[in-house]
């Protein structure tokens, strides 16, 4: 537990956080354990009266903290965008997806500033969490809150400070993630370095928005990069009769030079998939073509659909097709232990399938029915597991190696399994065929 800062009451700050969700409420957490108070904003009314109730609205932040924010009458949250002008500072936390056409969808962080706008007083500071294209806070951000009539550095402050969350990660919590900051000026990352100091161990202070921006792409793109690189090994490797994870395994014994990454079924979370695209965008608008990035991009984009075809191939192997075919598809978070679908590739798989004529459910122990999202709607309940009800599939396809999976019970009751994540490495097979995907 974190020992709370002793400050009066009257000089506790209130910070507002724009944006409840995976980013936002961890947030919310550590300024509430830093001694600060905490209102935070959302448009969705029933996650809004959830958390003022105490409860959580996702896995890692548990109910009983939420009780302990909500009854110190330091945490309360809100959809009255009217109280915006009561924070100390307004730090955004909200969604920056693609478009169709994989350009920056920056419909929410526009929003948030124009509604920000009609209610922004002298001496707050306004700081932009999503990740986006190094510009942003400057060129899209800044003219905005300036049409409020009060001006940068001298009326309020700006500042850039990327999210860094690892939902599920049992080593880093967001208090111990060394946090970037870039100001608009030296007054503003001044103000944002005091507001953060509040919440984060250890502050990364750089020069400018732009450099702060630009870190939290680079860090993202990183990832992207080495991924595709042993997804597309993964598929070569599989026509050779060559296990990439053992293969993996063994490059991982340098100690110098090589980082392990892993192959899987596509890339899921708010920001791998998305942001290289964000720096893409970005690049053309100086007249340079980023080839490697977009091929990366294309290659993890795909292997949903390489996915489908190793569960087709393994169907047809036992003469069956995969339209009419009965399939469980175990997992729907996009990483393991944790409950969260955003960007899942179990998502587009079963999408896939169905369209193909296959009759699929799903099982995700955290997950026990599917939400309306911005461009799915699977409408869809967890079905519960058992021996029998692993009997009925013709193939169980692990998209999602949870720890909570008895993995001997699939093994001895699945007809078929194709494991997309390597989860049954070190589990008994039997007579089990087993399709590595």
């Amino acid at each position: 537990m974190v020992q709370k800062r002793k400050v009066s009451k009257r000089s506790v700050p209130l910070i507002g956080i724009v944006g409840l969700g995976y980013v936002g409420l961890p947030l919310a957490r550590e300024f509430y354990e830093g001694g600060a108070r905490v209102l935070g904003f959302d448009v969705n009314p029933e996650a809004v009266a959830r958390l003022n109730k105490g409860k959580s609205t996702i896995k890692h932040i548990p109910d009983t903290l939420m009780k302990d924010m909500v009854g110190s009458k330091r945490f309360r949250a809100t959809d009255r965008m009217a109280e915006l002008s009561k924070p100390d500072a307004l730090l955004i936390c909200v969604p920056t997806p693609l478009t169709e056409n994989r350009e920056p969808d920056m419909q929410y962080v526009e929003t948030t500033c124009r509604t920000i706008a009609k209610f922004l007083r002298k001496g707050q500071l306004v700081v932009l969490e999503s990740t986006t294209y190094p510009g942003t806070t400057r060129e899209l951000m800044l003219p905005i809150l300036e049409g409020s009539g009060l001006k940068v550095e001298k009326d309020f402050y700006l500042a850039y400070s990327p999210e860094r969350e690892d939902p599920g990660n049992k080593h880093f919590q967001t208090r111990t993630i060394p946090k970037v900051v870039g100001g608009l000026s030296k007054a503003s990352l001044e103000r944002a370095i005091e507001i953060y100091s509040l919440a984060i161990e250890q502050l990364v202070p750089v020069s400018t928005c732009e450099v702060a921006e630009a870190s939290k792409i680079l860090e993202n793109v990183y990832r992207c990069v080495n991924i595709a690189l042993v997804n597309e090994l993964k598929m070569l490797f599989d026509r050779m009769g060559i296990d990439v994870w053992e293969v993996i395994r063994a490059a991982g014994t340098k100690p110098f030079g090589f980082q392990s990454f892993y192959p899987g079924p596509g890339l899921g979370g708010h920001c791998i998939p998305i942001d290289p695209f964000y720096l893409t965008w970005k690049a053309r608008q100086y007249g340079m073509p980023t080839r490697f990035i977009e091929l990366a991009g294309e290659i993890n984009t795909n292997m949903p659909h390489y996915v489908i075809s190793r569960v087709t191939d393994a169907l047809n192997d036992r003469h069956k097709s995969l339209k009419g075919s009965k399939i469980l598809v175990l997992g729907l978070a996009y990483k393991k232990d944790i409950d969260d679908v955003r960007e899942s590739p179990s998502i587009e798989i079963i999408e896939l399938l169905k369209e193909k004529g296959a009759k699929v459910d799903y099982n995700d122990p955290y997950i026990s029915r599917t939400h309306k999202q911005r461009e799915h709607d699977l409408q869809m309940k967890s079905k519960p597991l058992s021996a029998q009800m692993l009997k009925s599939y013709d193939v169980v396809l692990i998209a999602t190696d949870h720890s909570d999976y008895d993995y001997e019970l699939i093994t001895q009751n699945a007809k078929l399994v194709v494991d997309s994540r390597n989860a049954l490495a070190g589990a008994k097979k039997g007579r089990l065929k087993i399709i590595k995907a």
